[in-house]
Formats: structure tokens, C-alpha cells, sequence
């Protein structure tokens, strides 16, 4: 095999392995960042000896032994050695440390490895970008560089994220065991956000040229599945799987061809991938078979359900996508959740209707810079006929996004209303709205 092509195998199985090598490394050495410096040291190895001796039979298992190879050597090396090396050389036996061509034994504990990096990586304790930051790094593989293009920020700031995050867990000393029970639920709820986080950043980017990033949603929806299989009966880790799954059918459809996007009730739903609804919908209907109350996600995954059933915008049937959001407004007591609600109220009800609701809710401290509300109010005056305040509204929308396509969307909709349009934003304090429907924009 030519080095290129073992090269491009020795990065797909890295893409494949790495999880499991980062989180069985954990489980040995119980530090994170020594986890990663051992996977990523025989990641090295690896470029160096399979060019000439080609790729192992099981790769994972050859990686794993020559990780631990390397967590012996090092153990031996530091004070306090001796419980270290008799912990690590007992939890991997003679074989593993010795025979790189390893058969599948090395696999018992790899559920529950996984599922243990998942649970690190998502810790409360880390605030949220450098959860999501560490779960790119540690769960989907990617590198440093990779996470800072995905997300338009610099590679220092990012690498002094993951930096500061591993420190954080070590200084925490966060166990690096599976809670059970009710714990276990709390803790796989960050791990949920922070999935959909990846997955929203991806949908609709909130910064920079590019109105959707479809790798960071495929990447969220590997981890999301990744997710399903290792906690089967969390209903929740389904509604999530579902609520992916609907959203990203609708890519095919969300943007012209010349990269306009297109909101959801105007889409051509012929273009709708309906192998990912269907694969969306058996998940809604498994979270279904798991609870009687539907949970957050699996709520949003219903009224994303409700969207993909209906043949054309006009089939929608908005008044059961109230009755979802009364429900999940009460779970959840979210401004936001809120606002959507007043946007399913205005399709079922009539502009005036949602109007009035958003007007409620304007003055809520949470919604003063939240870029989905001028949006959205605009488009209910503009329905009614009140150009110049619709007007004002988009413009102030306009103002506050940092995605140049919603940008230029947004002046668009401000010059249809007549009256001088600024050309620049006066702030970049957020993004404009996603079309609060097609968002099912999170309650946290």
C-alpha cells in the first residue's frame, strides 16, 4: 500500500478509533490530558510504521497496546510510580502490553469508555464552548485547527480552550466513572446540549459567509447517534437523534442556487430528504415507547415531526404545534420557547394574534438582544401592513447578526418596506433570526 492511501486509511481510523482509545486510556491513567497525549503519541507511531508495514488487522487494538506501551514506560518514570504501574499493568495484563495484533478482547469495556469520555468531556463544571470545544476534540477526533474553522474563531483561543477545560476537570477532580440513576440523566443532558449546540452552529452559522456548515451537523449527528447506542433507553438521546435528523432533511431545500436561503414554509419539499425523516421519525417513535412526558427534545422533535408530515406549507397542522409548545414552555419557562410559540400561534390564529404574544414578551431581559425577536415582530407587522415599523424592525435585526447572508436577507426584507435602508450594522452583538419554526431554538 502506497503511503498516501495509508495515510487517508490511518485518518478514517483515527476518526473511528479515537474515542475509544482517549476513553479507555481515561479509564487506565485517570487524566484526560495524558489520555490524549498517549492516543495522540501512537497516532504518530502509527504514520510512522504503517506506510512500510501496512495497516494491522485491528488497528484499534494496535493503537491501544502501543498507547499503553508508552503509559507504562511513562508511569515508571514518575514519583508515586508503584500503585500507577500495578493499577495500569492490572487493568491491561501481560497480552495487551506486548502483543500489538490484539483480537477483540480489548473491546469489553469500550461502551462504557466512550460513554465515561462523553460524560467528561460534557461536565457541568466546563462553561459551554469549552465543552463543546472538548467533546470536538476528544469524541469526533478533530483537530485543534479544525474545531477553530468550524466555529470562525482563532487556533490560539481554541487550543487555550482545551488547555484551560483539561485543567479545569483535573483541578475539579472530576471522577472519571458512569453515574447511574438519576445522576447519569442529569449528567447526559449537558452531553445532549452540547451535541445540538454543535448541530445549531452548523444549521445556521452564526458568523461569517457560509448560511449553513453541513460537516458540523454531520458530525453532530454522529456523535448524536454514537450517543443513541450507548444509552439505548434515554429517551431523550432519541427526541434528539429524531430532532436532528428532521432539521438536517431539510437542506437540500434551505438554500437557492445561488445560495439564498429559503425559509421553511417557502422550501420546495420534494427536495427534503425523506430517508432522514423516516429515520427521524422511528426515533421520535422510540423516545415515544420509552416515557408518557415527553421531554424537551422530544417535544421539538415532535413539532419538527409535525412540519415533515405535512405535504405543503399549507397541510401544517399549526394548532397541534401550539398545543407541543405549551407543553414544552411549561417544562422549559423559556422566553424563548415563548417567542416560537407566538410564531405557531400567528400561522394558526393570524398575525395579530402572535403580535400581541410577542409584545408580551418583548420586555423580558433574556429576549433584549436575542436576534430572533425584531425578526420576527417585523414579519408580523409586515403582514399586517405596518411597513415603517416592520421596517425599523429588520433593520435592527440586521443590526445585530454577524452572518453576512442573513444580513443581506434582512435588508432585503427592510428595503421591501420602503424607506432608506443602512447598508452596514450598527452592532454584532448576535445573529438574526432562523426562522423561529424552523429553529426550535434551545431553552437553556
Amino acid at each position: 500500500m502506497s503511503e498516501s492511501p495509508t495515510r487517508d486509511a490511518i485518518s478514517a481510523i483515527w476518526r473511528i478509533e479515537s474515542a475509544r482509545l482517549i476513553g479507555g486510556l481515561v479509564r487506565f491513567v485517570r487524566d484526560v490530558d495524558l489520555a490524549e497525549d498517549l492516543a495522540q503519541d501512537a497516532l504518530l507511531r502509527a504514520l510512522q510504521a504503517w506506510p512500510t508495514t501496512g495497516v494491522p488487522g485491528n488497528p484499534g487494538a494496535w493503537l491501544m497496546a502501543t498507547a499503553k506501551h508508552r503509559a507504562v514506560d511513562l508511569l515508571r518514570r514518575r514519583t508515586m510510580l508503584d500503585r500507577k504501574r500495578d493499577e495500569v499493568e492490572r487493568s491491561t495484563g501481560a497480552q495487551e502490553l506486548f502483543d500489538p495484533d490484539l483480537d477483540a478482547t480489548l473491546d469489553d469495556h469500550v461502551g462504557d469508555d466512550v460513554l465515561r469520555l462523553m460524560l467528561t468531556a460534557c461536565h457541568p463544571v466546563l462553561a459551554r464552548e469549552s465543552r463543546v470545544a472538548l467533546t470536538l476534540r476528544l469524541i469526533g477526533g478533530l483537530t485543534t485547527a479544525e474545531i477553530a474553522r468550524a466555529f470562525l474563531q482563532p487556533e490560539p483561543t481554541v487550543a487555550q480552550r482545551l488547555v484551560r477545560a483539561k485543567r479545569t476537570l483535573t483541578e475539579a477532580r472530576v471522577p472519571f466513572d458512569v453515574p447511574r440513576g438519576d445522576e447519569l440523566s442529569h449528567r447526559l443532558e449537558s452531553v445532549i446540549e452540547v451535541i445540538y449546540l454543535v448541530f445549531n452552529e452548523g444549521y445556521t452559522a452564526t458568523s461569517g459567509d457560509d448560511w449553513m456548515r453541513p460537516a458540523l451537523c454531520d458530525e453532530a449527528m454522529r456523535l448524536g447517534r454514537m450517543l443513541a447506542a450507548l444509552a439505548p433507553h434515554e429517551p431523550e438521546v432519541h427526541g434528539l437523534i429524531a430532532l436532528m435528523e428532521i432539521q438536517a432533511s431539510r437542506f437540500g431545500a434551505r438554500t437557492s442556487p445561488s445560495g439564498q436561503p429559503i425559509t421553511l414554509l417557502e422550501q420546495n419539499r420534494a427536495r427534503w430528504d425523506h430517508m432522514l425523516i423516516r429515520r427521524g421519525l422511528a426515533a421520535l417513535d422510540r423516545a415515544d415507547r420509552l416515557t408518557a412526558p415527553r421531554g424537551p427534545y422530544v417535544l421539538q422533535a415532535a413539532i419538527a415531526a409535525c412540519h415533515a408530515r405535512a405535504r405543503t406549507a399549507d397541510e401544517t397542522d399549526w394548532l397541534r404545534i401550539v398545543a407541543l409548545y405549551d407543553a414544552l414552555a411549561e417544562l422549559t419557562q423559556s422566553p424563548i420557547v415563548a417567542l416560537n410559540r407566538a410564531v405557531a400561534v400567528a400561522m394558526a390564529l393570524g398575525p395579530s394574534a402572535g403580535l400581541v404574544l410577542v409584545d408580551e414578551i418583548a420586555a423580558d431581559p433574556a429576549l433584549r438582544d436575542y436576534q430572533h425577536l425584531p425578526s420576527v415582530r417585523g414579519d408580523l407587522l409586515f403582514k399586517l401592513g405596518r411597513f415603517d415599523e416592520a421596517r425599523r424592525e429588520f433593520e435592527r435585526a440586521a443590526s445585530l447578526t454577524r452572518n453576512l447572508t442573513e444580513r443581506r436577507l434582512l435588508l432585503e426584507r427592510a428595503a421591501s418596506c420602503g424607506g432608506p435602508v443602512p447598508t452596514t450594522p450598527t452592532s454584532n452583538l448576535a445573529t438574526e433570526t432562523r426562522d423561529a419554526i424552523d429553529r426550535h431554538a434551545q431553552s437553556r
